[in-house]
């Protein structure tokens, strides 16, 4: 229960009390419960969608979009837009690193940001309810699950709140997290959800590689990026292949 606890308090702002002393290592094994967090939260929305159908799809797509980033307390935004401005606005790894440390939010950084979340918005509009409530969880999921394989590579910085994850990460709850992330594709989409699935893990495996050319590995930043771009990779996969399941 403590490291569920503890996958809650850090990706969701949730309160959540944990009476026990948390060691590095229970920051690594809460990486289990990375994929149901994103499942209560998918759900979450998902509730909030359905219970909500009287308003348009517009309307009811900027709640989703702002209720998704209030939950999260925008910590893998701040991610994204802090790789982007790495990425884009230096070559070496030192250049890089030193860039996305800088709390300060750059030109790209906030161009990202915003291109991000008019994609997300298109995405969720452009679903009919019946299938945007499932894509919420499986595209949540997703994402969480996606971050506990970013820890499989080595850290790139010197310190870092994500930097615990990565040194105590274990293959074993990695490997069960991506179990439940595939079962939870196949309950709510079938057969094509599997195939989202892996099309999805294909795709955010050759970013976290681009990552790993660039810096040498992997950083808090980074992943919050991974987490974003495995959202909206699922999301527009299900959108490819909507209407054959509406």
């Amino acid at each position: 229960m403590k490291h569920f606890l503890i996958a809650l308090q850090f990706l969701t702002i949730l309160p959540v009390k944990i009476n026990e002393e948390i060691k590095e290592e229970d920051l690594a094994n809460s990486l289990l419960y990375f994929p149901l967090i994103g499942v209560i939260i998918g759900g979450i929305l998902s509730t909030i969608l359905l219970s909500h159908k009287f308003l348009s799809m517009p309307v009811l797509s900027a709640i989703i979009l702002l209720v998704s980033t209030i939950i999260s307390g925008g910590l893998h935004l701040d991610g994204f837009a802090d790789t982007c401005d790495g990425f884009c606005g230096a070559r070496s790894k030192e250049k890089i690193l030193k860039i996305m440390h800088d709390s300060r939010i750059g030109a790209f950084g906030a161009i990202g940001v915003v291109l991000l979340l008019l994609l997300k918005f298109s995405l969720f509009v452009s679903l009919p309810i019946n299938t945007l409530w499932k894509a919420l969880i499986v595209s949540f999921c997703f994402a969480r699950y996606s971050q506990t394989v970013c820890c499989l590579l080595p850290y790139a910085s010197c310190e870092g709140k994500a930097k615990a994850f990565v040194k105590y990460a274990r293959k074993r709850n990695i490997i069960i997290g991506g179990i439940f992330t595939l079962i939870v594709f196949g309950i709510l989409l079938g057969l094509k959800g599997i195939t989202i699935f892996f099309v999805s893990f294909i795709l955010n495996l050759i970013f976290i590689f681009y990552v790993k050319s660039r810096i040498s590995g992997i950083t808090g930043d980074t992943i919050g990026a991974v987490n974003e771009i495995a959202e909206v990779s699922t999301l527009f996969l299900i959108h490819l292949l909507s209407e054959k399941w509406s």
